[in-house]
């Protein structure tokens, strides 16, 4: 078995546990957990230090799995994952499936189709949402590659994963577009 494939296979090992991974994803590096598991994200938010009301992205495979989560889906967005060339979170009215600790205060969540193949393999593997929050304590700066961690952060999770340690190419925040209340797509960061 390649090293690759040992890897999707730990992390989703642990996250079946319903436990704490610490993962490179397609823009910075990420605490994960399953998203419809509400005891494993208050974990995650605990080890983070990040208060109660403060939403995180949850990454998804496909369309199937947005709809999933979201409480609804405009015809706009889905015209919009098919042309997307870059990291985007979708801010959506949630489904009841999403853990409550992942949603913000007006009912909505990030939403995010991961294009990074290990990222993709895990989430299709665990067959749920990934949650998706910066592997940093609350306040404190992102952590664009792995040796940015802060090893309290690392020491906290049950599993570190391997893959692209020693990665050091720096990739932005992902893009966020919202659903308007006019059922529109606004850009809230480029």
């Amino acid at each position: 078995m390649n090293f690759f494939r040992q890897e999707v296979d730990s992390a989703v090992d642990i996250l079946l546990a319903q436990q704490v991974i610490l993962y490179p994803t397609d823009t910075v590096w990420g605490l994960g957990c399953d998203a419809e598991v509400p005891r494993a994200v208050e974990r995650l938010y605990k080890l983070k230090g990040r208060p109660e009301g403060t939403p995180s992205i949850v990454l998804v495979a496909d369309l199937a799995m947005l709809r999933r989560y979201a409480a609804e889906v405009p015809a706009e967005l889905e015209a919009a994952l098919a042309t997307q060339t870059r990291p985007t979170t979708y801010i959506l009215p949630a489904s009841r499936t999403v853990a409550p600790g992942l949603l913000a205060p007006d009912g909505t969540v990030g939403l995010r189709m991961v294009q990074d193949e290990f990222c993709h393999k895990v989430v299709r593997r665990l067959g749920h949402g990934l949650v998706s929050t910066s592997a940093n304590k609350a306040g404190e700066p992102t952590p664009a590659v792995f040796a940015e961690v802060d090893p309290g952060i690392v020491r906290g999770v049950d599993y570190v994963v391997s893959w692209r340690q020693d990665d050091a190419t720096r990739v932005a925040p992902s893009r966020i577009v919202r659903l308007g209340a006019d059922g529109a797509l606004e850009v809230v960061r480029d």
